[in-house]
């Protein structure tokens, strides 16, 4: 009766083990689905950035397009920098009232 009862436990451990297997085995397969979506994303973004400039630069139409949205951006930073020292002081303001 001994034997039977720590041959079934011995079985029940190696099911245990062989579904924990599988379901290893199964994480990696989707880990692997998800380092292959994130690498097509990453291509695609690389082709975007590099890709894209190169053939408008060709077209000669790029370096206009390029020219203004740098300035645009280079604008837009400069407008946050000065809010956000306008509010540094506004609420230093506050603080030093309080």
């Amino acid at each position: 009766m001994e034997r039977t009862h720590l041959s079934r436990r011995i079985l029940t451990r190696t099911k245990l083990e062989g579904e924990n297997e599988r379901s290893q085995i199964k994480t990696m397969k989707e880990a692997g689905d998800i380092f292959r979506i994130v690498g097509i994303v990453l291509l695609v973004l690389f082709v975007l950035a590099v890709g894209v400039p190169l053939v408008l630069a060709a077209a000669g139409v790029a370096l206009g397009i390029i020219g203004i949205l740098v300035g645009l951006a280079i604008a837009v930073i400069k407008i946050a920098i000065v809010v956000a020292i306008i509010y540094l002081i506004i609420v230093g303001i506050r603080a030093v009232l309080r």
